[in-house]
């Protein structure tokens, strides 16, 4: 696992940035009236007139009136050290949340190809109807390899398809087979695209995007995140009146070479959010913003096969614990209704979540 320096700012104690001024500054005026008294500077590397010097030296003391001007510039010094650094203007208690950062922050990657081919046979076992996606992911990964890329990161890729397919189940199973965080924005919401760039001070209950959050939370900077239903996104709209779509929101997000000096609105500082695997979903391209497209591998998917279905209910019934008599159940179910109407995930799990509710009823009987 390697780190990578994540924030463009730097972490400086700022009390002892002012000693170390302070130091310096009396060193320099005392080395200065010591020579102005006619104390000779040791010319000689000997202790003995080293011992001196420093002895000399200590019997410098300075007025009132030096003091304050020792004060003043080692203020005015301290106070530019901490404009450079770039969290000048970070409110104190926001500091204390970027201070995990100091250190930098880590990456995962994957190691062997042959690791690639485990993560991507074990994804395609449990879903082998998101066989397009997971084919992208083994190509990605066998590549992250062979360049010796030092964290792995999935192209931005939109699934599209049907609702109930899986599409964010999928995302859930990459991000526990890759060993990252991951976190949701639901597209649907009203502030979609708040949940993910945040907002500046003075919009309404003003915070980091999800993103940030997560990677502030985990320190891992290539975590996973999933926008669903990225085609009902709506526009954020401020008490001033200004909007905010979420498409707008992403574009500088999913481009590398912009996410790698990233502006935070709420932090105003620039953090490399180059490293983010990006999973979008939608059921339909139509309302879709080309710039949007452009950005992502789009992948289309086709609903799920009975027999998937069945497969499925007698994996997720054995991991619930159900009684063999219940899954089979389900199954039967979904062979019969499966022949007449359109069937999903969705259908599969209530009926598996009934069935449990059942058992657990006939036990407290």
């Amino acid at each position: 696992m390697s780190r990578i320096k994540f924030i463009e700012a730097e972490f400086h104690n700022v009390e002892k940035d002012r000693r170390a001024i302070r130091q310096r500054l009396e060193r320099f005026l005392k080395e200065r009236r010591a020579v102005e008294r006619g104390v000779v500077p040791p010319e000689s590397e000997d202790p003995e007139d080293a011992l001196r010097w420093e002895t000399d030296l200590m019997q410098v003391r300075f007025e009132r009136e030096v003091q304050d001007r020792i004060d003043r510039r080692v203020n005015r010094l301290a106070e530019r050290r901490d404009a450079a650094a770039g969290l000048a203007h970070v409110k104190r208690e926001d500091r204390r949340a970027l201070e995990g950062l100091r250190n930098g922050v880590s990456l995962i990657r994957i190691r062997t190809e042959d690791q690639a081919d485990e993560i991507a046979a074990g994804i395609h076992a449990d879903m082998p109807w998101m066989a397009p996606a997971t084919d992208l992911l083994w190509k990605s990964m066998r590549r992250s390899v062979r360049n010796g890329d030092s964290g792995f990161r999935l192209p931005p890729v939109l699934l599209d398809g049907p609702p109930g397919i899986g599409k964010s189940m999928w995302a859930r199973q990459l991000s526990t087979a890759l060993g990252v965080p991951r976190c949701g924005v639901e597209a649907t919401a009203e502030q979609a695209s708040f949940g993910i760039v945040g907002s500046q001070r003075g919009w309404a209950n003003a915070q980091p995007g999800r993103p940030l959050m997560t990677i502030l939370k985990h320190l891992i900077a290539n975590p996973i995140v999933v926008v669903d239903e990225v085609e009902k996104a709506g526009v954020a709209t401020s008490t001033k009146g200004n909007s905010f779509g979420l498409a707008e929101g992403l574009l500088s997000l999913l481009e590398p070479s912009s996410a790698a000096s990233w502006q935070c609105p709420y932090y105003q500082v620039g953090f490399d959010m180059s490293r983010i695997s990006w999973v979008l979903t939608s059921n339909t391209l139509t309302t879709l913003p080309a710039p949007l497209l452009s950005r992502l591998e789009v992948i289309k998917l086709s609903p799920v096969p009975v027999p998937d279905l069945v497969a499925f209910a007698r994996r997720e019934g054995g991991r619930r614990g159900l009684a063999q008599a219940s899954v089979e159940a389900v199954v039967e179910v979904l062979e019969i209704s499966g022949q007449t109407a359109p069937l999903s995930l969705r259908h599969v799990i209530r009926m598996l979540t009934r069935g449990e509710a059942l058992e657990a009823a006939r036990l407290l009987h």
